[in-house]
């Protein structure tokens, strides 16, 4: 059984029990003190069961739902890059890859898509539109945690078309890591502190390479 049986078993089996002695009681003409006494205990087993299943809808909240987001898995680099740029592109979106929601992730420089890694979108070619711009105009993350909501989702048409969430992290002033997520409001503070670490790593490797 998953997780949403198991929160919701206390409530079923509460409910159902209290269901059975309220018929058993209904079809008992004649009721002597020990079966009162049964039925007043089963009552209170009853109702903390399903106390205890509503507690748990309340502390235990639903996970949000994941897609199979759609397109073909790849790892694009772009061409003529130095070699310890390679090795740090391959580590970073690895990490971000099997450590995360991130499903799929491009890292643009100058108008230059460096990276595109995991499920790739069927348009290629990246245009930073309105959103990212904002985000290398004002060196501040964006974090939009249900992407169908936002009307600006358009201009992530290089990103797989059911893309859940998007973050937007600038790497330096120059660049930016657009990170795509297979389920909506899915990452974490911890793992926002963690993606703007690795945007900072890739800052300073950019910075001291050279042809990027």
């Amino acid at each position: 059984m998953n997780d949403r049986t198991w929160q919701l078993l206390p409530l079923i089996t509460g409910v159902l029990g209290g269901s059975l002695l309220l018929v058993n009681r209904l079809f008992t003409p004649e009721l002597n003190n020990s079966q009162s006494r049964s039925d007043v205990l089963g009552v209170i087993l009853s109702a903390l069961l399903i106390l205890t299943g509503l507690l748990w809808q309340r502390v235990q909240p639903r996970s949000p739902d994941a897609v199979q987001l759609i397109g073909k898995e790849g790892f694009d680099l772009a061409p003529n890059l130095p070699e310890e740029v390679k090795t740090e592109l391959a580590w970073a979106s690895h990490l971000l890859l099997t450590n995360t929601a991130t499903r799929s992730l491009v890292i643009v420089r100058d108008g230059k898509v460096l990276l595109r890694r995991g499920i790739l979108g069927t348009n290629p070619d990246v245009t930073p539109g309105a959103i990212v711009q904002r985000v290398l105009d004002k060196q501040k993350p964006v974090y939009l945690v249900n992407l169908k909501l936002y009307p600006g989702r358009i201009e992530f048409d290089y990103l797989p078309e059911n893309t859940q969430g998007v973050i937007c992290q600038p790497i330096g002033d120059r660049g930016v890591l657009i990170l795509g997520a297979n389920a909506p409001r899915s990452y974490t503070k911890q793992d926002e502190n963690w993606i703007e670490g690795i945007a900072d790593k890739l800052a300073d490797t950019f910075d001291r390479a050279s042809n990027i």
